[in-house]
């Protein structure tokens, strides 16, 4: 049994807090909550019947015998420095995605975690989507031969009210805009699916709220492969969210997920018809139907089975600065007006500005 602390009770948090407390997560359960907002701490302890704390080192010194893994769900900016303080209590760490804004910061959290013993986890929920699994296997069964393009396509709607609920949000310093916080999901996947990168072009712009970050930017990508991709996003929709999708063309075949979290499955053709072809359609549909509940139940459940079998993870801190380096290459393609090679030195990239640490 593994006995789980989160640090941070914002709008995230719920997700976690259910998953944890209802039974769903196996060999795991809630033990503390912490916010440095009194009224959310309180509410979420009360809620979940589990001791609540102000500051995340008092909790962790007071119930350092009964936490096994801490899930560090507070604003973009503080995941670095938070990671790399509560490496020292030598429980494992679950952080939330961004991992961090910078790469140095990436690297630190990293660093301070192989230090102390313990695992580090980059929340990437999409990943476990019934139908982006059904994906991954027709990649790694090479069914779609010679790559051609991948597309990501992020089309939601947030307000200026969505921006103000928090001063932390569209800042640079502690958020960036949305390729940083609602697209980097797809950027991820992108990869994951495409593989390395070798170039990026982008450009951004802020057309319909008051942030110092884009809503919106449009990103042509090189992979190493040689194919070509696409990343479209925008929190700039309007009136409502229309999509969350990602497409992939290959010689032998095309693939699309769309629905509003890449969870409803549109397209499956395949030059070589295989048994179990002609359901897909119909049977990932729309899988899951709860797509925020069940990306993070499977991804809570693998961090468990991870740590107790001493299995690697679906995603790690490697994995999760691999996103962030490619995001921090599209904010630097973004602010100097060139094509940005993979692999770069940050000069321009304005993203989590305040470097940890100074």
């Amino acid at each position: 049994m593994l006995n789980f602390a989160l640090v941070g009770c914002g709008r995230i948090a719920p997700r976690h807090a259910g998953n944890l407390a209802s039974g769903k997560i196996l060999n795991a359960k809630l033990v503390a909550v912490c916010d440095i907002k009194e009224e959310r701490a309180k509410a979420f302890g009360e809620k979940y019947k589990v001791p609540w704390f102000l500051d995340m080192h008092d909790m962790m010194r007071k119930m350092k015998d009964k936490i096994d893994v801490v899930n560090i769900l507070t604003p973009s900016g503080d995941h670095a420095q938070h990671a790399v303080d509560l490496a020292f209590y030598g429980k494992h760490i679950v952080v939330e995605k961004p991992m961090a804004l910078t790469l140095s910061d990436a690297d630190k959290m990293i660093e301070a975690c192989d230090r102390f013993g313990i695992r580090l986890f980059v929340v990437k929920q999409n990943r476990f989507n019934l139908p982006v699994v059904k994906l991954r296997e027709a990649l790694l069964e090479n069914r779609f031969g010679k790559m051609v393009m991948g597309t990501v396509r992020v089309r939601w709607s947030r307000d200026q009210a969505y921006y103000d609920q928090d001063p932390w949000r569209g800042k640079w310093e502690h958020d960036g805009g949305v390729l940083s916080n609602q697209a980097i999901h797809h950027v991820d996947l992108l990869q994951w699916m495409m593989g390395d990168v070798e170039s990026v072009f982008a450009k951004s712009a802020t057309r319909l709220v008051n942030i110092e970050a884009e809503d919106t930017a449009v990103v042509v990508l090189k992979f190493k492969s040689g194919a070509l991709g696409i990343i479209e996003a925008t929190t700039a929709t309007r009136p409502k969210d229309l999509e969350g999708s990602i497409s992939i063309l290959g010689e032998k075949g095309t693939v699309e997920i769309g629905g509003f979290a890449v969870n409803e499955m549109k397209v499956w053709n395949f030059v070589d018809n295989q048994k179990g072809d002609e359901g897909v359609l119909t049977h990932f549909k729309q899988n899951p139907p709860d797509v925020y509940g069940f990306g993070h139940t499977e991804y809570l459940n693998n961090v468990v089975h991870s740590i107790l079998e001493n299995k690697a993870a679906l995603v790690d801190g490697l994995g999760g600065r691999k996103s962030l380096e490619l995001v921090s290459a599209i904010y630097e393609s973004i602010e100097t007006g060139r094509e940005v090679t993979i692999n770069f030195m940050p000069e321009k990239c304005r993203l989590g500005l305040k470097r940890l640490g100074k």
